[in-house]
Formats: C-alpha cells, sequence, structure tokens
C-alpha cells in the first residue's frame, strides 16, 4: 500500500507522541518499580509453592520442632486395669470411669505442654496443612496384610459410581508393591503415597521419626493433597456415593463429621485438666468410631494439627488418657477432642451404630461388621422436627425415623479370602454354628434391609474379583495358594438373606466361576 507524505508524517508524529509518553510514565516515580515487584512477587510466590511434595517436607520440617519442643516430658500416665467394653445408654448412663493414676506435677507438665503447643499453632499463620485447594478426596492407609482388604474395599467403592480419587497411604517403602501402586490401582483412579517419603525428607538420619500402626491416620489425612477429605479404613466400604456425604449438611455447616462406636466415652478426667476443658456428662455422646470420617483442611487445620500432636505422642501418652484401655484404643478420641480443644465445630451421627453377623447357638449375635448410617437423612430429620443439633453434637433422635445404611465396616474379623475361611476366629462369619457354610450377615434383619441392595453378596463378589485375578500379586499372598479356588468353593450357598429360594452350593459356585453373577444394583 503506498502511502503520500501527509499521511507518513501523521503517522510519525503519532509514533513519536506515543514513545515521549512512555518514556514520561517510565519517569514517575515508583512506576518501574511497580512493574519490578509485580514481577517480583510473581515470580517469588510461584518458586515459594513449589510442588506439592516440596511444600509437603517445608510444612513437616517447620511442624516437627513445634511438636518436639511440647514434649510432655513426663512419664507415660499409669493405668490401673481396663474400662473393659461398657455400651453406650444415654438414658441410662453409668459414671466416667477414673483408670489413669497421674502425679499433679506431671499433669501440670502435660498441660503446659499443651498449652504451648495450642498458643504456637494458633499464632505461627504459616503453619498449616498443606492441600491443593477444591480438591476432595478419599484417604486410606493400608499396607502388608491389609492391601488385599483395601482392593477389595476400593472395588466396592467404585460400585457405588464414585468418582473421587483415591490416595492410599503406605507407612514406608516396605509396603509400596509395584505392581499394584503403579497398574492396579491406577485403573480405580487411586495411587500410593508413601508416608516415610516426606517424614524423612525434612529430617536427619539421627532423628528419623516412625509413624506407625494407629498414628498413619492422622499423618495420613494431614499429608493428604485433598481440601476435603472422606476417610474410610481398608475394611470399610460405603454403600452409597460418599461425595454425597461433602456436598450437604451437616458436612457443609460444620466441616467435620464423625460415627459413633458401641461403647461410651472413656475420656479419663486428667485429660480435660491438660486440655482445660470442662467435663462433659457421659451422656453427652458415644465413643467415635473412625473406620469412615469426613474433615475439611480448610476450615479444621487446628484441629488436624493438634489431633498430630495427640498421635505423636499417642502411644507415650495420650492414647490410654482418652480411652482409658477402652475397645480399640488408638487415634479413635484424638479428633474430636482436639476439634473441642481448638474450638472448631465437628457434628457427630447420633444413630447407633449397627451390628450385623449371625446367630450363635446362644441366640446371641457373631458380629463381624458394623454399620453406620447417612448424616445427611438423619440431619434432616433433625431439621423437620425443629431439633437443630448443637454445635458440636446432635441429640439423640430414636424416635426418629432410622436414616438409611451407609457404610460397613467389616472388622471382625477381616474379609482377607486369604484368612477368612479359618475355623480360628473368634465370630466365624462363613460358617453356622454346626460347621456348616452360611452367610456372614443374616441379623439383624431391619439392618440389613437398609442397604438397599444385596451388599454381601456384592462384597462376595469383588472379594472372588481380588481373590482370583491377584492371587499372584500381594506380597503377603506370596507363601499361599489356592486362594482363589478356597474362596470360590467357600462362597455363600444362599445369597439373599430374605430369599426362600435356596440355591445350592454347587450351582452357586458355577454361577460365580462363570461370571454368571451380574454385579448387585448401583447405587447413588
Amino acid at each position: 500500500m503506498l502511502l503520500n507524505a501527509s499521511a507518513l508524517s501523521t503517522r510519525v508524529l503519532i509514533l513519536s507522541l506515543t514513545g515521549l509518553i512512555l518514556f514520561l510514565w517510565l519517569l514517575v516515580p515508583g512506576s518501574s518499580s511497580t512493574i519490578k515487584n509485580t514481577i517480583s512477587i510473581t515470580t517469588s510466590n510461584h518458586a515459594s509453592a513449589g510442588t506439592l511434595a516440596e511444600r509437603q517436607v517445608d510444612f513437616w520440617r517447620s511442624l516437627l520442632p513445634v511438636l518436639e519442643s511440647a514434649a510432655p516430658n513426663c512419664p507415660s500416665p499409669k493405668r490401673n486395669g481396663t474400662t473393659g467394653a461398657i455400651g453406650f445408654d444415654a438414658a441410662n448412663p453409668p459414671e466416667r470411669p477414673v483408670r489413669i493414676e497421674m502425679l499433679d506435677t506431671d499433669i501440670l507438665q502435660m498441660r503446659d505442654a499443651h498449652s504451648q503447643f495450642l498458643q504456637k499453632i494458633r499464632e505461627t499463620p504459616g503453619l498449616r496443612p498443606v492441600y491443593v485447594p477444591k480438591t476432595r478426596g478419599i484417604v486410606y492407609a493400608a499396607g502388608g496384610k491389609y492391601l488385599p482388604v483395601f482392593a477389595i474395599g476400593l472395588r466396592m467403592l467404585r460400585r457405588t459410581g464414585s468418582q473421587l480419587p483415591v490416595e492410599l497411604f503406605l507407612k514406608d517403602k516396605t509396603e509400596y508393591e509395584p505392581r499394584i501402586c503403579n497398574e492396579v490401582l491406577p485403573v480405580l483412579n487411586a495411587k500410593c503415597v508413601v508416608l516415610a517419603d516426606i517424614l524423612e525428607s525434612a529430617v536427619s538420619n539421627s532423628t528419623k521419626v516412625e509413624v506407625a500402626n494407629y498414628q498413619l491416620k492422622a499423618f495420613a489425612m494431614l499429608f493428604s493433597s485433598f481440601e476435603d477429605i472422606v476417610w474410610i479404613d481398608a475394611d470399610c466400604f460405603p454403600l452409597h456415593k460418599p461425595e454425597n456425604l461433602l456436598d450437604s449438611e451437616p458436612y457443609t455447616g460444620t466441616g467435620m463429621v464423625t460415627w459413633p462406636d458401641f461403647w461410651i466415652s472413656t475420656v479419663s478426667p486428667q485429660y480435660y485438666l491438660i486440655s482445660q476443658l470442662p467435663v462433659p456428662p457421659i451422656s453427652l455422646r458415644a465413643s467415635s468410631e473412625t473406620g469412615e470420617f469426613l474433615i475439611s483442611k480448610k476450615n479444621h487445620q487446628l484441629t488436624l494439627l493438634l489431633a498430630t500432636y495427640y498421635n505423636y505422642y499417642g502411644p507415650s501418652h495420650y492414647f490410654s488418657l482418652l480411652s482409658q484401655g477402652a475397645p480399640g484404643e488408638g487415634d479413635k478420641e484424638t479428633f474430636v477432642q482436639a476439634a473441642s480443644a481448638a474450638g472448631e465445630p465437628f457434628y457427630t451421627v447420633s444413630e447407633p451404630v449397627k451390628p450385623i453377623g449371625h446367630r450363635k447357638e446362644d441366640g446371641q449375635i457373631a458380629g463381624s461388621a458394623m454399620v453406620q448410617f447417612d448424616p445427611i437423612e438423619e440431619y434432616k430429620a433433625l431439621k423437620h422436627k425443629n431439633t437443630k443439633p448443637p454445635r458440636s453434637n446432635a441429640p439423640q433422635i430414636n424416635h426418629l425415623a432410622r436414616p438409611r445404611a451407609f457404610f460397613i465396616h467389616a472388622h471382625f474379623p477381616k474379609f482377607n479370602p486369604a484368612t477368612v475361611f479359618s475355623n480360628t476366629s473368634e465370630t466365624k462369619p462363613t460358617y453356622k454354628p454346626d460347621g456348616s457354610d452360611s452367610r456372614a450377615w443374616l441379623v439383624d434383619e431391619d439392618t440389613i434391609k437398609a442397604f438397599g441392595y444385596d451388599a454381601e453378596k456384592a462384597y462376595w463378589e469383588e472379594i472372588k474379583w481380588v481373590a482370583c485375578n491377584l492371587e499372584n500379586e500381594f506380597q503377603s499372598w506370596k507363601d499361599k495358594t489356592g486362594i482363589c479356588n478356597r474362596g470360590l468353593l467357600r462362597v455363600r450357598s444362599n445369597y439373599s438373606s430374605n430369599d426362600s429360594t435356596i440355591k445350592s452350593k454347587l450351582e452357586f459356585t458355577y454361577l460365580i466361576i462363570h461370571n454368571e453373577l451380574k454385579p448387585g444394583p448401583g447405587t447413588t
């Protein structure tokens, strides 16, 4: 395109004026530094953020000295016997058990250390758990002999239609099984995380920190990448999509939901002196059963940090203070007590946990699993009755309709196909009293109906799949043979507890072997 002289002069003038304006703007005080600072801040934020793994290590490097500086520095509490299994009955509560013996000086020492830790985490804004914002997922911890049980539970999770990602925490590299972690789990949107890789990266060999057993739960949630966490034990599985729990009250209003155990809360009076909390009535709530657990890392940062403190010093001090030898002593009471001490809200499901199993000769139940119920339906029922629960607990609601069953915790014994058919377990879930084959879950009938579908049939289908497709893969099964065959030959004779048609064991086994039993109905 040709330009005449006039047009060219005009364009040159415009370009000159633009350059002059830009030059003068750069001379304005602060303008160039503003550009420089903006670039610097952006670069700095990007560098400080780093990868998730780097941020986790930095966080642990900051938290560990705070944990160590707030050590109890006194002898472990002495327990005079155990409290035993005392069932929870809000209408007829017993006296709070007192089995712990401590010197007053030791109580004061632990109180000061507890206050020091709580003050430090309150006053240090940067000391906060690491997570990826706006993420949600399910967290497990399992390894060794529990890995096959986890694989079965994971497949039960996917049967519900849940698409939540899963993080499986392993204690250390000895529990990392490449075939399972690299090939089997990714297909099910799950990945392995080695906890020791985080803990050991931030410390020297001389100050190695070992976390094991009951401590794993708190540390797995502390280092999970998810903002909203559904915790599920390896031997527990949902009957419905757990993401629904994260979308509704009571979780959306509190950010933390727990479920009850069969037993009374046996937190010791000494713990309340140490935490400087008032001693609640023993009828307030049952003890916690943390096979399933919901928590927001965004809204319950102090709770997670204090629960970590309780678990870090759990084996030496806090586990006995919080349970006094009651059934399941370990991490189970650390989360509710941490939330109470931190002043962060939580909701405890009031619908009592129910055992399921089969009848013994004396008519009592041989319970091999426990059932927990839907907090959404419970909460809606409470609102409908205009009895909104208080900030930290829901009242007993036995007069309301029972919510639907939501979780099955198959814990006694673990339904590992390599061991579950043994005749040595206390409950013998696969046998009738006369030694013949039996379904595991026949009673309580009303509870089983609340499943909404034949959950035991579905469970055996997944046990069969894991036994027959991964028989040679798990390290804990390396010295065992015939796991698939034993499992198939001992599958249940009649697969519907309320079905009048009795299927023969041979017919049912044939259907299982030839994959002619279709999966149970999907649930939402």
